[in-house]
């Protein structure tokens, strides 16, 4: 009789267990090896062309919560979540961004330049010529891919998130000192332990039937 897991039984059991936290344990921490686990899901996460036209920061420094906080509309995710983490996105890409991406890519497979020509051609091609409002729009979408496979990686190791949106902007990089950076904040999370207190946990999720959801062509 095989013993073996059905894993993405497994994997939907973590997706139906984890909710938007509205109350985190402040007592509770999340441990540095399971961080950086999070940190690598991210870094591993799919973009377009794999530019990943975004910065992610960990904030843990209490001050500066506290003034994330107050442009959160003093939502306390923020102060008593172990860790914020910030999906900041270039507001627009540039020849040299990519021509740094086109490098790397060589070096780690051992390629030259030219062999990336064509690649090269239809990034400069595509995405720089975009206006810089949709480059805008293009990388914030890229950030959202990654902050989805954090929620997956957290679910997976049983440690809650709050992806939020509401927070106002401007204040965030003026606090974060983003404007110089060429970046913007897209997307937070809050990541840690649910408290006790959060009744949210006891409730049902919500979704559409899979029948509205998906349509088979």
């Amino acid at each position: 009789m095989s013993l073996e897991v059905n894993t993405k039984t497994t994997y939907n059991e973590d997706l139906n267990w984890r909710y938007a936290t509205k109350k985190f344990d402040s007592e509770k921490e999340i441990s540095k090896a399971d961080l950086n686990t999070l940190l690598e899901s991210i870094q591993l996460t799919a973009s377009s062309y794999g530019l990943q036209p975004y910065k992610v920061m960990v904030v843990e420094d209490e001050k500066i919560r506290e003034q994330l906080k107050a442009a959160a509309w003093n939502q306390t995710q923020i102060t008593d979540a172990s860790y914020v983490l910030i999906f900041a996105n270039l507001k627009s890409v540039n020849e040299a961004y990519v021509d740094t991406y086109l490098d790397n890519i060589a070096e780690t497979r051992n390629m030259s330049r030219e062999d990336l020509k064509g690649m090269e051609d239809m990034i400069k091609s595509t995405t720089l010529q975009l206006p810089a409002e949709l480059q805008n729009t293009w990388a914030a979408k890229q950030a959202y891919i990654a902050l989805g496979n954090l929620l997956s990686a957290a679910a997976s190791l049983k440690i809650d998130t709050c992806p939020m949106e509401g927070f106002d902007a401007a204040k965030f990089d003026e606090i974060l000192g983003l404007g110089e950076k060429n970046l913007t904040t897209a997307v937070i999370a809050p990541i840690g332990y649910r408290s006790e207190e959060d009744h949210y946990q006891h409730l049902a999720k919500v979704r559409k039937s899979k029948s509205d959801l998906i349509e088979i062509i």
